[in-house]
Protein backbone atom coordinates (compact mmCIF):
# COMPACT_ATOMS: atom_id res chain seq x y z
CA UNK A 1 0.00 0.00 0.00
CA UNK A 2 1.38 3.53 -0.94
CA UNK A 3 1.69 5.39 1.90
CA UNK A 4 -0.60 8.86 2.31
CA UNK A 5 1.31 12.41 1.84
CA UNK A 6 0.87 14.81 5.07
CA UNK A 7 0.81 18.20 5.05
CA UNK A 8 1.63 19.98 8.13
CA UNK A 9 -0.07 23.45 8.48
CA UNK A 10 0.53 26.32 11.28
CA UNK A 11 -0.23 29.78 11.54
CA UNK A 12 2.36 32.28 12.89
CA UNK A 13 2.85 35.86 14.73
CA UNK A 14 6.70 37.15 15.99
CA UNK A 15 7.54 33.70 16.70
CA UNK A 16 11.03 33.51 15.97
CA UNK A 17 12.35 32.24 19.24
CA UNK A 18 10.35 29.34 19.04
CA UNK A 19 9.82 28.64 15.25
CA UNK A 20 13.16 26.94 14.52
CA UNK A 21 12.44 23.95 16.65
CA UNK A 22 8.73 23.63 15.79
CA UNK A 23 9.11 23.07 11.97
CA UNK A 24 12.23 20.79 12.54
CA UNK A 25 10.07 18.52 15.08
CA UNK A 26 7.91 18.24 11.23
CA UNK A 27 10.90 17.61 8.76
CA UNK A 28 9.88 14.35 7.65
CA UNK A 29 6.63 15.65 6.53
CA UNK A 30 5.82 15.77 2.73
CA UNK A 31 4.68 19.36 2.84
CA UNK A 32 4.86 22.22 5.48
CA UNK A 33 2.75 25.32 4.98
CA UNK A 34 3.16 28.47 7.40
CA UNK A 35 0.61 31.09 7.09
CA UNK A 36 2.32 34.34 9.04
CA UNK A 37 0.79 37.02 9.77
CA UNK A 38 2.89 39.92 8.42
CA UNK A 39 5.55 39.52 11.60
CA UNK A 40 7.68 41.73 12.71
CA UNK A 41 10.40 40.01 13.57
CA UNK A 42 12.79 37.01 11.58
CA UNK A 43 9.86 34.48 12.02
CA UNK A 44 8.83 34.22 8.44
CA UNK A 45 12.85 34.25 7.21
CA UNK A 46 13.42 31.47 9.72
CA UNK A 47 10.45 29.55 7.94
CA UNK A 48 11.68 30.00 4.57
CA UNK A 49 14.64 28.06 5.67
CA UNK A 50 12.93 25.13 6.23
CA UNK A 51 9.60 25.33 4.40
CA UNK A 52 8.98 26.50 0.27
CA UNK A 53 5.71 27.24 1.61
CA UNK A 54 5.54 30.14 3.60
CA UNK A 55 2.36 32.66 2.89
CA UNK A 56 2.31 36.76 4.29
CA UNK A 57 -1.09 37.64 4.92
CA UNK A 58 -2.96 40.31 7.26
CA UNK A 59 -4.50 38.84 10.44
CA UNK A 60 -7.96 38.05 10.29
CA UNK A 61 -8.87 35.77 13.63
CA UNK A 62 -7.95 32.36 14.33
CA UNK A 63 -10.11 29.76 12.58
CA UNK A 64 -10.48 32.00 9.16
CA UNK A 65 -6.58 32.03 9.28
CA UNK A 66 -6.14 28.77 10.11
CA UNK A 67 -8.96 27.38 7.58
CA UNK A 68 -6.84 29.53 5.17
CA UNK A 69 -3.62 27.54 5.79
CA UNK A 70 -5.68 24.00 5.57
CA UNK A 71 -7.34 25.27 2.26
CA UNK A 72 -3.57 25.44 0.83
CA UNK A 73 -2.66 21.78 1.59
CA UNK A 74 -2.59 19.17 -0.98
CA UNK A 75 -2.07 16.11 1.32
CA UNK A 76 -4.28 13.22 1.98
CA UNK A 77 -3.75 14.22 5.63
CA UNK A 78 -3.39 17.28 7.29
CA UNK A 79 -1.48 18.00 11.01
CA UNK A 80 -2.25 21.30 12.41
CA UNK A 81 0.52 22.47 14.83
CA UNK A 82 1.54 25.74 16.41
CA UNK A 83 4.55 27.60 16.69
CA UNK A 84 4.81 27.15 20.10
CA UNK A 85 5.14 23.12 19.88
CA UNK A 86 6.61 20.10 19.38
CA UNK A 87 5.92 16.51 17.65
CA UNK A 88 7.41 13.78 19.70
CA UNK A 89 9.36 11.18 18.05
CA UNK A 90 6.32 8.68 19.45
CA UNK A 91 3.78 10.51 17.84
CA UNK A 92 5.69 10.82 14.60
CA UNK A 93 5.61 7.47 14.76
CA UNK A 94 2.04 7.16 15.14
CA UNK A 95 1.10 10.03 13.05
CA UNK A 96 3.50 7.06 9.91
CA UNK A 97 1.17 4.59 10.66
CA UNK A 98 -1.47 6.22 10.28
CA UNK A 99 -0.34 7.41 6.76
CA UNK A 100 0.87 3.36 5.52
CA UNK A 101 -2.96 2.83 6.08
CA UNK A 102 -2.95 1.99 9.80
CA UNK A 103 -6.36 4.24 10.41
CA UNK A 104 -9.83 4.23 10.01
CA UNK A 105 -10.57 7.22 11.80
CA UNK A 106 -11.74 10.64 10.15
CA UNK A 107 -9.62 12.42 12.64
CA UNK A 108 -7.03 11.66 15.41
CA UNK A 109 -7.01 13.81 18.77
CA UNK A 110 -3.33 13.86 20.53
CA UNK A 111 -2.15 14.58 24.16
CA UNK A 112 -0.36 17.86 25.15
CA UNK A 113 2.28 18.02 27.06
CA UNK A 114 2.18 21.87 28.66
CA UNK A 115 5.63 23.17 29.67
CA UNK A 116 5.66 26.02 32.09
CA UNK A 117 8.99 27.04 33.12
CA UNK A 118 10.92 24.31 32.45
CA UNK A 119 8.58 21.72 33.16
CA UNK A 120 5.72 19.58 32.33
CA UNK A 121 2.86 20.11 34.35
CA UNK A 122 0.64 17.09 35.16
CA UNK A 123 -1.87 18.34 37.32
CA UNK A 124 -4.84 20.65 37.21
CA UNK A 125 -6.52 19.56 34.29
CA UNK A 126 -3.48 20.08 31.98
CA UNK A 127 -2.61 16.80 30.56
CA UNK A 128 -3.46 15.13 29.09
CA UNK A 129 -4.87 18.00 27.24
CA UNK A 130 -6.36 16.47 24.09
CA UNK A 131 -6.26 18.04 21.25
CA UNK A 132 -7.70 16.85 17.47
CA UNK A 133 -5.04 17.67 15.17
CA UNK A 134 -4.93 15.09 12.45
CA UNK A 135 -7.42 14.99 10.18
CA UNK A 136 -8.17 13.51 6.21
CA UNK A 137 -8.10 16.31 4.16
CA UNK A 138 -11.51 17.94 3.61
CA UNK A 139 -12.78 16.36 6.66
CA UNK A 140 -11.74 18.75 9.07
CA UNK A 141 -12.21 22.45 9.35
CA UNK A 142 -12.04 25.01 12.62
CA UNK A 143 -15.10 26.44 14.39
CA UNK A 144 -15.09 30.02 13.35
CA UNK A 145 -14.66 31.97 17.00
CA UNK A 146 -12.73 34.69 18.10
CA UNK A 147 -10.34 33.02 20.58
CA UNK A 148 -10.16 28.83 21.77
CA UNK A 149 -10.63 27.43 17.74
CA UNK A 150 -11.15 24.25 17.76
CA UNK A 151 -11.44 21.63 14.60
CA UNK A 152 -14.63 20.16 14.14
CA UNK A 153 -14.30 16.56 11.67
CA UNK A 154 -16.79 14.98 9.60
CA UNK A 155 -16.45 11.29 10.94
CA UNK A 156 -15.33 9.59 13.73
CA UNK A 157 -12.55 10.54 15.67
CA UNK A 158 -9.86 8.42 17.28
CA UNK A 159 -6.94 8.70 19.70
CA UNK A 160 -3.02 8.81 19.17
CA UNK A 161 -0.46 8.21 22.44
CA UNK A 162 2.53 10.05 21.24
CA UNK A 163 2.77 13.49 22.99
CA UNK A 164 2.45 17.24 21.61
CA UNK A 165 5.10 19.04 23.68
CA UNK A 166 3.87 22.59 24.30
CA UNK A 167 5.58 25.23 24.84
CA UNK A 168 3.11 28.32 25.86
CA UNK A 169 4.04 30.87 27.69
CA UNK A 170 7.67 32.60 28.05
CA UNK A 171 7.15 34.09 31.60
CA UNK A 172 4.42 36.05 34.11
CA UNK A 173 4.53 39.13 31.41
CA UNK A 174 3.60 36.77 28.55
CA UNK A 175 0.70 35.50 30.02
CA UNK A 176 -0.91 38.27 31.63
CA UNK A 177 -0.24 39.98 27.89
CA UNK A 178 -1.96 36.94 26.25
CA UNK A 179 -4.86 36.88 28.54
CA UNK A 180 -6.00 40.54 28.21
CA UNK A 181 -6.01 39.89 24.38
CA UNK A 182 -8.07 36.44 24.68
CA UNK A 183 -10.00 37.96 27.43
CA UNK A 184 -11.48 41.23 25.07
CA UNK A 185 -12.26 39.14 22.37
CA UNK A 186 -14.12 35.88 24.28
CA UNK A 187 -15.82 38.58 25.74
CA UNK A 188 -17.17 40.45 22.39
CA UNK A 189 -18.06 36.88 21.44
CA UNK A 190 -19.96 36.59 24.38
CA UNK A 191 -22.05 39.78 24.16
CA UNK A 192 -22.59 39.31 20.78
CA UNK A 193 -23.86 36.08 20.96
CA UNK A 194 -26.22 37.38 23.40
CA UNK A 195 -25.86 36.09 26.08
CA UNK A 196 -26.57 37.53 29.76
CA UNK A 197 -24.31 39.13 32.08
CA UNK A 198 -24.73 38.21 35.91
CA UNK A 199 -22.07 40.12 37.78
CA UNK A 200 -21.95 38.58 41.30
CA UNK A 201 -21.42 34.89 39.80
CA UNK A 202 -19.01 35.90 36.79
CA UNK A 203 -16.67 38.19 38.84
CA UNK A 204 -17.10 36.09 42.13
CA UNK A 205 -18.05 32.86 41.72
CA UNK A 206 -16.74 32.16 38.15
CA UNK A 207 -13.05 33.55 38.97
CA UNK A 208 -12.74 31.37 42.35
CA UNK A 209 -14.74 28.10 40.59
CA UNK A 210 -11.50 28.02 38.50
CA UNK A 211 -9.20 28.19 40.93
CA UNK A 212 -10.47 25.70 43.25
CA UNK A 213 -11.30 23.61 40.38
CA UNK A 214 -7.45 23.40 39.12
CA UNK A 215 -5.21 23.16 42.29
CA UNK A 216 -7.62 21.37 44.48
CA UNK A 217 -10.21 19.66 42.53
CA UNK A 218 -7.54 18.22 39.69
CA UNK A 219 -5.01 18.56 42.31
CA UNK A 220 -2.74 21.25 41.07
CA UNK A 221 -0.75 21.92 44.01
CA UNK A 222 0.70 18.19 43.23
CA UNK A 223 3.13 20.43 40.59
CA UNK A 224 4.26 22.68 43.73
CA UNK A 225 4.50 26.31 43.49
CA UNK A 226 3.87 26.14 39.70
CA UNK A 227 0.58 24.29 40.06
CA UNK A 228 -0.51 27.38 42.44
CA UNK A 229 0.83 29.84 40.12
CA UNK A 230 -1.20 28.48 37.59
CA UNK A 231 -4.11 28.05 39.10
CA UNK A 232 -4.15 31.83 39.88
CA UNK A 233 -3.50 33.04 36.72
CA UNK A 234 -5.97 31.16 35.22
CA UNK A 235 -8.05 32.55 37.72
CA UNK A 236 -7.50 36.12 36.71
CA UNK A 237 -8.02 35.40 33.57
CA UNK A 238 -11.73 34.58 34.22
CA UNK A 239 -12.02 37.53 35.87
CA UNK A 240 -10.53 39.40 33.14
CA UNK A 241 -13.19 38.19 30.87
CA UNK A 242 -15.82 38.82 33.34
CA UNK A 243 -15.30 42.41 33.85
CA UNK A 244 -14.85 43.11 30.44
CA UNK A 245 -18.43 41.18 29.93
CA UNK A 246 -19.91 43.34 32.34
CA UNK A 247 -18.24 46.54 31.16
CA UNK A 248 -19.25 45.93 27.81
CA UNK A 249 -23.26 44.70 28.62
CA UNK A 250 -22.96 47.96 30.72
CA UNK A 251 -22.18 49.95 27.47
Amino acid sequence: MTRARLSVVLVTLNEEERIRQCLESVVWADETIVVDAESQDKTAAIARELTDHVIVRPWPGFAAQKNFGLAQASGDWIFSLDADEIVSPALRAEITAVLEGHGEAAGYAVPRRNIFWGRWVRHGGLYPDWQVRLFRRGRGRFVERAVHESVTIDGAVGRLRGHLEHRSYRDVADFLARADRYASLAADEWIAGGRPSRPLRDLVARPVGRFLGMYVARAGFLDGWRGFLLATLYAYYVLMRSAKIWERARR
